[in-house]
């Protein structure tokens, strides 16, 4: 007796959460050299399809479903969404980078690096933070408070974070100008925060190597 199973299939990174992708980018690296397992796990965290349920589809289907993986995986534009809404909430992008909290700037530095990773949940709770007043497409948002819920995060879609980063980090060398700018003479910036800002090729190189790691493992 055949038995029915519904597979679905994301047609871009709106249907990938920040949980499902940082899953599945340690599964890769753990299965670097292993193209078998880490097909497996491109099809599982993606589709939900399981080892054992992947080795009984047709090849017609597999084929499909590899293809519409094709179609966004390699995708690189991204547009920054400056209002986004979570659990009804809505969230602005901070409206001014120039003139954000010091704090701000102080906790982004201690990440160390901007990149898709554990530690990336919290680089967007400061840079995202619930609306106060919006007129129209301008809008306040919360003063930063070092206590943000960044565990929420997990659940917002890829195309809302790689907006973001692309966002941040292709506008990082005109920030980190803005911020010296602003500083005075006696004042000084954290060597962590000019370090952050100065590795934005080095974040998009990396994410270009990602997406090359995941075609070539749909590939073989």
């Amino acid at each position: 007796m055949k038995k029915e199973i519904k597979i679905e299939v994301p047609n871009s990174y709106k249907g990938i959460t920040l949980r499902k992708f940082l899953e599945l980018k340690a599964d890769l690296a753990m299965y670097e050299d292993m193209p078998e397992a880490q097909n497996a796990a491109m099809f599982y965290h993606l589709c939900g399809l399981t080892p054992e349920i992947l080795h009984k589809i047709d090849t017609k289907t597999y084929t499909e479903i590899r293809d519409n993986l094709y179609s966004f995986i390699n995708e690189k534009d991204f547009d920054l969404q400056q209002i986004i809404t979570i659990n009804g909430v809505e969230y602005g992008f901070e409206p001014n980078l120039s003139e954000m909290e010091y704090g701000a700037y102080l906790d982004i530095g201690k990440i160390g690096e901007l990149d898709i990773n554990e530690n990336w949940k919290k680089v967007m709770a400061i840079l995202y933070r619930p609306i106060e007043k919006k007129i129209g497409k301008l809008y306040s948002i919360k003063a930063y408070t070092g206590n943000e819920d960044i565990e929420q995060w997990l659940d917002v879609s890829m195309d809302i974070h790689f907006g973001c980063l692309f966002f941040f980090i292709n506008l990082s060398p005109i920030l980190l100008n803005s911020i010296l700018n602003s500083l005075t003479e006696t004042e000084e910036m954290p060597l962590s925060i000019k370090q952050t800002l100065q590795k934005s090729g080095e974040v998009i190189q990396q994410y270009t190597n990602w997406q090359k790691e995941i075609f070539s493992s749909l590939t073989k």
